[in-house]
């Protein structure tokens, strides 16, 4: 028995619609994206010499280069960050506006519940740039050598040894209530307005201790005016081999990362997204970029949107988790 195939004969004017919707979809799939078309203005959500500050400066000239626009760095500081991205937030959504961000965006949240932007829904991520270590350290005139005598001196003398911080929502702000908690300990918090003044404070001894990223503790450590007592990241840091880890003495959660990263405001088309994070990967591979990121003690990072994306939403967890355990509330 044979069987005939009818062929399907579709009306012509249809068949046309169809083709042509093809040939629309696939031209505008292989068409590279009109990006940028005028300035860029990638806003510092805090002052100048700051971690993103000083990436906004690094990578600014080179995306300028590479897009042959202007790339302008505009610092917005103010209640920990807020302002600026408060005002990132309401930026037209065509990739125009950039904002870098570290990581007190994953911590305020939690003790600002009143934000002007929601952390999630008002920005899109775009790439992880850097990670980098902290280091706990205390003024050499605090009777100490190691984190057990700390802990145990701060067990003798509750309420007695105070901690700087650049103010409440700050990575050096949680990271030490978490050292408190984890270790039972009573240290008193000293917010300041920067953390030029904080380190101040600590180098002069009207504050005991500070926990910070490396970058800003190397000077004052190699020239002695701090004691480093162990770094919270996952590795001893190559510059100070002899410091352990805070996971090495048998406090895993304390393994704390400070980054940073690249937010658009949360419509931003896709394809800009992807873009973007193409070139930010780009210039994160650049011998040249990477020497000066090892200077600031700043380890590229890179990656997909989805990376980023999942890396706030897990810190943002954390530091919820903190600020409610250690019953952080502002007067």
């Amino acid at each position: 028995m044979g069987f005939r195939i009818r062929t399907l004969r579709l009306p012509w004017r249809f068949a046309c619609v169809v083709a042509g919707l093809a040939s629309a979809w696939g031209g505008a799939t292989a068409q590279e994206i009109a990006f940028p078309t005028r300035p860029v203005q990638i806003v510092v959500p805090y002052s100048t010499g700051t971690t993103a500050d000083i990436l906004a400066r690094l990578l600014g000239p080179k995306l300028s280069e590479r897009w042959k626009v202007s790339v302008i760095t505009d610092n917005r500081p103010g209640a920990t960050g807020g302002i600026g991205m408060a005002f990132a937030a309401k930026a037209p959504p065509d990739g125009h506006t950039l904002m870098i961000v570290v990581a007190s965006y994953s911590m305020i949240p939690a003790i600002y519940p009143k934000l002007q932007f929601d952390p999630v829904r008002s920005f899109a991520p775009v790439a992880l740039l850097t990670t980098s270590g902290l280091a706990l350290v205390v003024h050499p005139q605090l009777p100490v050598k190691s984190v057990r005598d700390f802990v145990q001196l701060a067990k003798r003398r509750p309420g007695e040894i105070y901690y700087a911080s650049p103010g409440n929502g700050s990575a050096q702000h949680l990271a030490m209530e978490l050292f408190k908690l984890e270790t039972g300990t009573h240290i008193v918090h000293v917010p300041h307005k920067g953390l030029a003044a904080a380190l101040t404070d600590v180098v002069g001894g009207h504050v005991q201790t500070i926990i910070s990223t490396f970058q800003t503790v190397h000077p004052h450590v190699t020239s002695g005016r701090l004691r480093m007592l162990a770094a919270t990241s996952a590795s001893r840091s190559p510059e100070f081999p002899e410091v352990p880890t805070l996971k090495e003495l048998g406090l895993p959660q304390l393994e704390i990362e400070t980054w940073s990263g690249v937010l658009v405001p949360a419509a931003t088309p896709a394809p800009v997204i992807t873009r973007l994070n193409a070139d930010l990967n780009t210039l994160l591979q650049q011998p040249e970029i990477r020497e000066q990121l090892a200077r600031q003690g700043m380890n590229p990072a890179g990656g997909s949107p989805d990376r980023f994306g999942g890396w706030i939403r897990s810190e943002l967890a954390r530091w919820s988790r903190v600020v409610a355990a250690a019953k952080i509330k502002l007067d």
